[in-house]
C-alpha cells in the first residue's frame, strides 16, 4: 500500500506540473532529436539561471504577499554599476560586493514606498524601475559597457555539462527551501501572505517581514544582472525586458500563489525547467521569437488563472469547513 503521505506528494501542485514538464520536453524531442543534446542541454541551462535567480526572489515576494515590478531595471543597474567599477579599475570581487550591497539599498527604498510612506507595491515599484532605467541611460549615454576579456568571465565557466551560474542558481534553490520550509522567517513568510490580521495577532509584524522580502528580491535582481554581465562580459542599459516576466511566469506556473501564503521552491525550480524547455522548444522548431514572447504571455495567462481557480476553491472549502464546525458547534449544545 501506498502511505499516505506518498499519495499526497502524487496528488501536488509540484508532481503534475512536474509531469507535464516532462511531456512538453518529449513532445519537442520526438520532433527534434537533438533538442536533448549536451550541447542544448547547456544552453538551456545558461540561459535559465539568470531567470531562475530572479524567480527565487519573486517566489519569496509573491509568498509574503508582495509583489516587485522593478526587478528588471535593478539587474540591469547592477551589471551597468559593476561593469563601470571594473572599467574603473576596482576588482570585480570587491566590485560585485559593492554592486549588491547597492542593490540592497534600492530594495530597501522600494520596502520603504511601500511598507511606511503606503504607496501601492506596483505603482511604487514601477516608479523605481523607471528611475533606475533613466540613471542606466544617463550612466552608459546608452551604450553597451564592455569589459576586458579575461576579466570577470566566471559566468561563461562549466563544470562538466553543468553551467557555474546554473550551479549557482540550483545552490540558492536549495538555501531559499531551507529557509522557507525549516526556519521560522519561512512559517512568518506564509503566515504574512496568507493573512495579514491572524501574522499580527500571532505577534508578527508584516511590514518588516515584507521590507525583508523586498531587500531580498532586489539583491537577487542585482545577482541576476551580474550573471549576465560576467557571462556576456558587456552590461546593456535596455536589454532583457522579458526578464521580469518569465521570473513572474516561473513562479507562477510552479504553483506559487500570485496572492500569497503558498509556494515551494521545488515548485518554482519546476516552473523555471517547464518555461525555459518550452521556449527553447519553440526556438529549435524555427518558431519566430516575437511568437515566443506570445507564447511566454498566454503560459502567464493560464498560469494566473490555474492560481485563480485553485484559490477560489481553497476558499471554498475553508468555508465549507467553517460552516461544518459551526454546526457540529450547534448540534453540540442541544445535545
Amino acid at each position: 500500500m501506498i502511505s499516505t503521505s506518498i499519495k499526497r506528494r502524487l496528488r501536488s501542485k509540484e508532481a503534475v506540473l512536474l509531469l507535464v514538464t516532462i511531456i512538453v520536453i518529449l513532445a519537442f524531442y520526438i520532433n527534434s532529436r537533438t533538442f536533448l543534446s549536451v550541447g542544448s542541454l547547456r544552453g538551456v541551462m545558461q540561459n535559465m539561471s539568470v531567470v531562475g535567480i530572479m524567480a527565487i526572489g519573486v517566489s519569496f515576494l509573491f509568498i509574503g504577499g508582495g509583489i516587485d515590478l522593478s526587478m528588471t531595471f535593478v539587474a540591469l543597474f547592477g551589471g551597468v554599476f559593476c561593469a563601470l567599477m571594473i572599467q574603473a579599475g576596482v576588482p570585480w570581487g570587491l566590485a560585485m560586493i559593492i554592486a549588491l550591497a547597492v542593490g540592497a539599498c534600492i530594495g530597501a527604498i522600494s520596502a520603504f514606498l511601500v511598507t511606511k510612506v503606503g504607496i501601492m507595491a506596483f505603482v511604487a515599484t514601477i516608479a523605481v524601475s523607471s528611475i533606475l532605467q533613466g540613471v542606466n541611460l544617463i550612466l552608459t549615454n546608452a551604450q553597451n559597457v564592455s569589459i576586458p576579456v579575461g576579466m570577470f568571465a566566471w559566468g561563461s565557466r562549466t563544470f562538466g555539462i553543468f553551467p557555474f551560474p546554473f550551479i549557482i542558481m540550483v545552490a540558492l534553490l536549495l538555501v531559499y527551501g531551507i529557509i522557507l520550509n525549516k526556519t521560522q522567517f519561512g512559517r512568518n513568510m506564509f503566515l504574512v501572505g496568507g493573512n495579514d490580521y491572524a501574522a499580527r495577532l500571532a505577534g508578527i509584524n508584516p511590514k518588516k517581514v515584507r521590507a525583508v522580502l523586498y531587500i531580498n528580491s532586489a539583491v537577487l535582481a542585482t545577482l541576476g544582472g551580474l550573471v549576465s554581465t560576467s557571462r556576456l562580459r558587456s552590461a546593456s542599459p535596455l536589454a532583457a525586458a522579458e526578464w521580469q516576466l518569465d521570473a513572474i511566469t516561473a513562479s507562477i506556473l510552479g504553483g506559487v500563489a500570485f496572492g500569497g501564503g503558498s509556494g515551494s521552491m521545488a515548485g518554482c525550480f519546476i516552473g523555471i525547467l517547464m518555461l525555459n524547455f518550452f521556449n527553447f522548444g519553440l526556438s529549435s522548431l524555427g518558431i519566430d521569437a516575437y511568437w515566443e514572447t506570445i507564447a511566454s504571455g498566454m503560459l502567464l495567462l493560464i498560469a494566473l488563472a490555474l492560481d485563480f481557480l485553485s484559490e477560489r476553491s481553497r476558499q471554498k472549502a475553508l468555508l465549507a469547513k467553517s460552516a461544518a464546525d459551526r454546526e457540529q458547534k450547534v448540534k453540540g449544545a442541544n445535545v
